[in-house]
This record gives C-alpha cells, sequence and structure tokens, in this order.
C-alpha cells in the first residue's frame, strides 16, 4: 500500500546585497521573501518543507568578517518561534537551516527540525566544515557535535546533512542507518568546480542507502563576494536515483514532488546493503589518520 509524502523544496535568491545595511535589516527581508514561499508551498499540499542553507540571509562565508557573527541566534530561538505556529498551521514538517549561536564565540551551521503539529523536534549541526577559496566557514562555523540524528516526525523518518556534508558518505550511511526515510540537504554552491558533483553524489546516497532525497541550492549572485552564480536546481530523487521533480537555474520557486515512503522497503528487498554490510572489517576508516 502506498505511503505518499508530499515534499517541497524552496529556492530563493537573497533580496538585499549592500554590505552597508545592518545585519537584522538583512535577515528581517530574507525571512519576509520567504514566508509567501512557504504559504505557495503550503496551498500545494506540501507536507514535508525544507529551506536553504543559512535561509535568512546571504552566504556570507566568502568573507572573513565577524559582522555577520551577529546573524547567529540560539537554537530553538527567534527564528524557529516564528516557524513553529506556521508548521502547526499548515500541518507541514519545516526543516530551517539557522546560524546558531550556542553561547558567545560558539556557533554552528544548524538546521532545526519542525514536526506538522508545531513541535520542535530538535536540530543537526553541519558535521564538514570547508575552509577553501570563497569559502571561509571554519571563520563562522564549528564542526557539529550531535552526530546524525534523525527526527520522527508525523509523515515518515527525517535526516538532515548539510551542504558540504552531501561530499562525505560515510554521514549519509548512518543516517539510513539510523532510520532515515528522507534526507534533506540545504546548501548554498555556486557554478564552478563542484557543480557536476551536484546531480551524481546526492542520487549516489539515495541509492547505497535506500532512501529519498531532497537536495536545495538558492539562486542568484551576492555581493560584494561575487563568488560566482548560484545555480538552483534544487531536486527530489528517489531510492532508485530517478529524478522525481527538478527547480530552475535561476527562479525563486518551490520544487514539489510525491514520495511513496513504500518504495524504501521495496527496494531494499532487491538490494539488500544493510544486510550485507561488513562493519567489522571497515575499522581502517576510523584507524588509520591522514
Amino acid at each position: 500500500m502506498a505511503r505518499i509524502v508530499r515534499g517541497g523544496l524552496i529556492q530563493c535568491s537573497n533580496p538585499i546585497n549592500d554590505e552597508t545595511r545592518k545585519v537584522s535589516e538583512i535577515q528581517a527581508a530574507a525571512l519576509e521573501k520567504h514566508l509567501p514561499l512557504v504559504e505557495a508551498a503550503a496551498k500545494r499540499g506540501v507536507q514535508m518543507l525544507c529551506l536553504q542553507e543559512i535561509f535568512n540571509g546571504p552566504y556570507f562565508c566568502p568573507s572573513q568578517s565577524a559582522r555577520w557573527y551577529d546573524a547567529a541566534e540560539p537554537v530553538p530561538g527567534p527564528t524557529t518561534e516564528v516557524f513553529m505556529p506556521i508548521a502547526k498551521k499548515h500541518r507541514m514538517v519545516i526543516v530551517v537551516p539557522i546560524y546558531e549561536r550556542e553561547q558567545a564565540g560558539v556557533y554552528y551551521n544548524t538546521a532545526a527540525v519542525i514536526d506538522a503539529d508545531g513541535t520542535y523536534l530538535g536540530k543537526y549541526r553541519k558535521c564538514h566544515i570547508p575552509h577553501t577559496s570563497g569559502f571561509w566557514e571554519k571563520y563562522f562555523f564549528k564542526p557539529g557535535n550531535l552526530g546524525y540524528p534523525v527526527f520522527q516526525t508525523m509523515y515518515g523518518k527525517v535526516g538532515v546533512y548539510i551542504c558540504y556534508d552531501r561530499h562525505f558518505p560515510e554521514g549519509a550511511r548512518i543516517l539510513g542507518l539510523n532510520g532515515a526515510e528522507i534526507v534533506f540537504n540545504p546548501s548554498a554552491t555556486v557554478a564552478g568546480l563542484s557543480q557536476y558533483l551536484w546531480k551524481l553524489e546526492q542520487p549516489a546516497h539515495a541509492v547505497a542507502n535506500g532512501y529519498f532525497v531532497g537536495a536545495i541550492n538558492r539562486v542568484g549572485t551576492e555581493a560584494p563576494w561575487g563568488i560566482g552564480k548560484f545555480y538552483g536546481t534544487s531536486y527530489f530523487v528517489d531510492p532508485r536515483g530517478n529524478f522525481l521533480a527538478t527547480g530552475s537555474e535561476d527562479k525563486d520557486e518551490v520544487v514539489v514532488a510525491d514520495m511513496d515512503l513504500e518504495m524504501i522497503e521495496e527496494v531494499r528487498r532487491v538490494w539488500q546493503f544493510y544486510r550485507d554490510r561488513r562493519p567489522e572489517t571497515y575499522t581502517e576508516l576510523v584507524d588509520l589518520l591522514p
């Protein structure tokens, strides 16, 4: 018997790209731009919705400016309090990526998960933090310390991986072992070196682990840094690696797809990767140092 869940992904350009404006003003404008898209998702019957990485502002990591520490907030906190009643109103699970402040000088790249009854379920903190030209994330984020949690929502079991995490199959496998039926990957990635991987790695995770993946990327360009064009093309992929829906390269939109979660059982009965794993032979993964 089918168990259909309608998923949604919001890809959006940043409305204010002006370093002279206050961080709080930039965040408020980004939030206001997203709220109508959340309402549009609700009108289309979306039951699970994910926003893009650090949705309420620009991807500020091309800078190394301490002013962006002002964008961090507690999780749960002000932004989750905005989305909890929205989730309850629309009976919608919402994954909200936020710049998190745990305490003075301790910041994480985080995603909060809110259930369809408005309950805050918990958070995932990005584990793999890049530090390379244009992506100076170690200046802004500590590596996550909460592992790879899976959240039981009203519609299914949700895992989260954030942007650069997608290059690492180990965490993707752990999410599957922890029971994830869909893994959301909110991202901010520009055209260039890794674009060809965008539609390779995450379908591979979906196939290797027998779950659905929702991959989100923002659109547009962001001054003053000019690191390139965020190319959108957010998508859903099923456990066989089939693309269910794909967004445009340059448009603010809600990407919507219906996922039959019963497919997970069907696929795993054919490809018994979980049965045939040999974890006792994998100790070199943690014993060997680079």
